[in-house]
């Protein structure tokens, strides 16, 4: 067995799919806890399932088949019982002349291989053994239709309850509706529709009243997906559900609410970051979904490269002073943070942090989530967190010229501050905190590093192709690449620019063409000469123009180069940085 694993890491290291530092933390993981690797990869999502099952399946030596995309052949499973499939984890999935074509989650299983012998020796027929994913056999065994058929069933129960109450649930204020909530089927509608998104990694849950239906939409990479559609009489019942998880008043429809719960799924803890606003047809409920167990990743997992990255590095380990990253919500700023923190941390730095909410949990760091329903607000708990005798304090977010400027003192008087702000770009931070309230010659002394990024799909490697540029596409990226010096343009296609790349879909990426995000970046280092005019209450376009003669790589080059190395999408890059696109023709 040790071989086996040993042969999987090798191998998914060998395709890209692992890198070097992943595969030493798998291994690590491994011998301490005593668990497979292909668990570990499985439950950090290192790499997808599919992918995962066809790497091993080439190991053993057996045929795989994607049990996701696969059509059943009933007649396969005629007569094979339910329970023994879900036991043995097996799927008959076609036949073939005298062939019974099984798939099994682990072919080494022997208690499975007697149990599908016996079967097919039923049935007068040879076994031929495939290789699937435990997706793939989950899908199988639930057919294409198991969460909407697990959630239809529950929906069925709970109108049937109601009725037999003799109510119908409404927005209005009912003592009755809270019991109802919690001993009612619909927990159980909630509760699929969490697990669910968690298993498809998605990161925000939207549940949405429309005129005729109530509509459950997944975010994944960054776009929303229609997932369920659900009657809209059950719309009130289960955003009820959710505002009771969330402590929330489920009698107030008109006015928005924030909470927040935490549940554990499949041993794993995920704190649910809940929002609700009253809309036309009724309470839309938007559910972040944040994984506590997850560690930060590498700068180069996110995305930071080459000189962008050496400068933001550089200004992490400056003393005192403010770095702020900027970009909307869901650009990855807090992510970045914290593998910044992660960098940082060490056992004689006191590291403290004001959050909102605690999405990751760094060991040796002190967090701290904010409350401003009980006073713990971003100010407050900055103004207290200065008597801690803090060497570096992160601050979820400058929301406020109170926030602003204690920051603002805070490194002034010799702490390292990191924070996000909600600008367009790096150079936009500067005249947001003026309009904020605060004095540029103040900015020009606590400013270290101002930097921005966006998230965008990261390309499959599996079914990357090249497509050949055209003439004005190709001078189009010339010029938009061209105050970039050579020495920071890694490959050949990067300094002259022939082709770029898509990705139509395979297996491997689930048909969707990207895996999982990258980030596009830009790092100011404030120099001398971006002090002074700031001194001089300089305009946007003139603190642009400094930071360009200084050697700025924008967000928009840095994508660029991205996709010109075939690793995220140009049209991706120009739609997020707010810029036409060229026509490839």
């Amino acid at each position: 067995m040790a071989e086996f694993q040993n042969k999987l890491l090798d191998a998914l290291l060998q395709r890209g799919l692992l890198k070097v530092e992943q595969v030493e933390r798998v291994a690590a993981r491994s011998d301490k806890e005593n668990k497979a690797p292909e668990e570990i990869i499985l439950a950090e999502r290192l790499v997808f399932p599919e992918a995962l099952a066809q790497v091993q399946a080439e190991i053993l030596g057996i045929p795989y088949v994607d049990l996701t995309k696969a059509t059943i052949d009933e007649k396969a499973m005629q007569d094979i019982s339910r329970k023994a499939a879900i036991t043995y984890r097996f799927v008959a999935f076609d036949i073939k002349g005298n062939d019974l074509f099984v798939a099994m989650e682990n072919p080494d299983d022997f208690q499975a291989q007697e149990a599908i012998k016996f079967i097919a020796k039923r049935k007068g027929m040879v076994p031929q053994i495939y290789l699937a994913s435990a997706e793939g056999i989950e899908k199988a065994l639930g057919g294409s239709s198991a969460v909407e058929a697990e959630i239809g069933g529950a929906l069925t129960d709970f109108t049937q309850e109601l009725e037999d109450a003799g109510r119908q649930v409404s927005g209005k204020e009912d003592k009755d509706i809270e019991r109802v909530m919690e001993e009612a089927p619909v927990t159980k509608v909630v509760a699929v529709m969490i697990r669910h998104a968690i298993e498809g990694h998605a990161s925000d849950i939207h549940i949405e009243p429309n005129e005729r239906e109530l509509r459950v939409r997944y975010r994944i990479d960054g776009d929303l997906h229609t997932t369920l559609v659900l009657p809209l009489k059950v719309h009130a019942a289960i955003i009820s559900r959710v505002k009771i998880l969330s402590s929330l008043k489920i009698d107030e429809s008109r006015l928005p609410q924030d909470g927040r719960f935490s549940a554990t799924v499949d041993s794993r803890a995920y704190d649910f970051r809940v929002s609700t606003m009253p809309t036309t047809f009724g309470e839309k409920a938007a559910l972040r979904i944040l994984d506590k167990s997850s560690g930060a990743p590498s700068f180069e997992e996110l995305g930071l490269r080459g000189e962008s990255k050496a400068r933001f590095e550089e200004g992490l380990h400056s003393p005192h002073g403010i770095i702020l990253i900027s970009g909307p919500t869901g650009a990855g700023k807090s992510t970045t943070l914290f593998t910044s923190l992660t960098q940082l941390n060490s056992p004689d730095t006191n590291i403290v942090t004001l959050e909102d909410p605690v999405e990751y949990e760094v060991e040796g760091v002190n967090q701290t989530q904010i409350h401003p329903e009980i006073g713990l607000s971003f100010a407050s708990g900055l103004r207290s967190m200065l008597r801690q005798d803090p060497d570096i304090i992160m601050v979820g977010e400058i929301r406020d010229k109170e926030t602003a400027e204690l920051a603002v003192h805070a490194s002034l008087t010799g702490h390292l501050v990191l924070s996000t702000i909600h600008t367009n770009d790096a150079v936009g931070t500067v005249p947001r905190l003026v309009d904020m309230g605060i004095d540029p010659f103040l900015l020009a002394a606590s400013l270290r590093v101002l930097a921005a990024q966006r998230l965008v799909g990261r390309l499959c490697q599996d079914c990357k192709q090249e497509v050949e540029l055209s003439p004005n596409m190709r001078e189009k990226i010339v010029q938009d690449i061209a105050s970039i010096p050579d020495q920071h343009k890694e490959t050949e296609n990067q300094k002259s620019p022939k082709v770029l790349y898509e990705s139509p879909g395979c297996p491997v990426c689930q048909e969707r063409g990207s895996i999982g995000r990258l980030a596009i970046f830009e790092a100011i280092p404030v120099s001398r000469a971006f002090r002074e005019v700031m001194n001089n209450d300089a305009g946007y376009d003139t603190l642009q123009d400094i930071a360009m003669r200084e050697g700025l790589i924008t967000m928009r080059q840095d994508g660029i180069l991205k996709a010109l190395n075939g690793e995220v999408l140009y049209e991706d890059v120009m739609r997020v940085t707010s810029q036409d696109v060229v026509s490839n023709t």
